[in-house]
């Protein structure tokens, strides 16, 4: 009686450990079958391209496919809310940044919170935009640019890619500091604000790299400053906002990984280890590189570096675009 006292505590002893067990093995194998990745827009996108560019590398690191799913549809809320449902087993990831994980937060009535319901992984990418101007503007410099938009209030205009756009909250980001009024004209895509910007039919623009620096390069258009801290690799001739005599004039575009909340953490681990090995390969930074995006330093790539430049973004943009009073419908 004593022998089999024993052996049903012993089982009782292996019962109840085994619950621990298969996270234990699970979370020292992961991965053990493919990851997806939902990019929340369409393909061919800079979002898309980075996540593919990155997927690649990550292949070889972690020995497992990484499929990239695009769910496009409502600023990429709903391929984000797609992940907010998933399992939180490091299998389905977002490829997150400035609308999904900031400005929708403050835009949409979401069903999920962009900072309490995810876990940031790693920041992929970041760049800025430029401030240009059609050819015909008299000013040389952006303290010229400045003064003479003071002096001809609410008659120069400016497009952008749609209300609510990054673009579009930075240029009154522009106007609340330099004390500057112009007029919003909404395009469906920067494409053709660029081709107005040309044309002289608009003033000016608030636009990414690889809109922009083959029309400065070409004589279309003029450059003014670089919406950061540093100068971009490919245009080094083009001063900051710092140079320019406007310090902290910053808008960051910017993309990481985002998993579920309660992603266990050495999960998250594994993969921001693999997304910084592939960050350091020449190929893939030659890549993001050609899409108008620089790669953070090493320091900024950890997943603590990418949720305090979200909580940072989200104090500085909700307020602005809190008192225009902009909603999506």
């Amino acid at each position: 009686m004593t022998v089999q006292r024993r052996e049903f505590l012993q089982l009782a002893a292996w019962a109840t450990a085994l619950p621990a067990l298969p996270h234990f093995a699970w979370a020292q194998a992961y991965p053990t079958r493919p990851i997806t990745m939902v990019v929340p827009f369409p393909a061919s996108g800079p979002a898309d391209a980075i996540a593919r560019t990155i997927g690649e590398h990550i292949r070889s690191s972690l020995g497992q496919p990484v499929i990239v799913e695009n769910i496009a549809g409502a600023n990429g809320s709903i391929g984000t809310r797609r992940v907010v449902r998933a399992t939180p087993d490091g299998y389905t990831l977002a490829v997150g940044l400035w609308n999904t994980h900031v400005a929708n937060g403050a835009m949409y009535a979401l069903p999920y919170d962009v900072q309490k319901d995810f876990e940031p992984v790693a920041l992929l990418s970041n760049s800025t935009l430029l401030i240009v101007t059609k050819m015909a503007m008299p000013a040389n410099d952006l303290k010229g640019l400045i003064a003479w938009l003071k002096a001809n209030p609410d008659k120069a205009s400016f497009g952008s890619p749609g209300v609510g756009s990054q673009a579009h909250l930075s240029s009154i980001y522009f106007q609340n500091i330099t004390g500057t009024r112009f007029q919003h004209v909404p395009y469906r895509g920067n494409t053709l604000a660029i081709q107005d910007l040309i044309a002289d039919q608009i003033d000016i623009m608030f636009a990414d790299p690889v809109t922009t620096l083959p029309q400065v390069r070409a004589g279309n258009i003029k450059a003014y400053a670089v919406m950061a801290k540093n100068r971009l690799a490919a245009a080094p001739d083009i001063p900051t906002v710092d140079e320019a005599g406007f310090p902290g004039l910053y808008v960051s575009v910017w993309f990481g990984v985002f998993a579920p909340k309660d992603t266990p953490k050495d999960v998250i681990a594994k993969f921001n280890a693999a997304v910084t090995n592939a960050l350091a390969d020449a190929n893939v930074r030659t890549r993001i590189s050609a899409l108008g995006q620089e790669i953070p330093a090493p320091d900024q790539q950890t997943s603590e570096a990418l949720g305090t430049l979200q909580k940072a973004e989200i104090e500085k943009w909700w307020p602005i675009i809190k008192a225009v009073g902009i909603k999506a419908e």
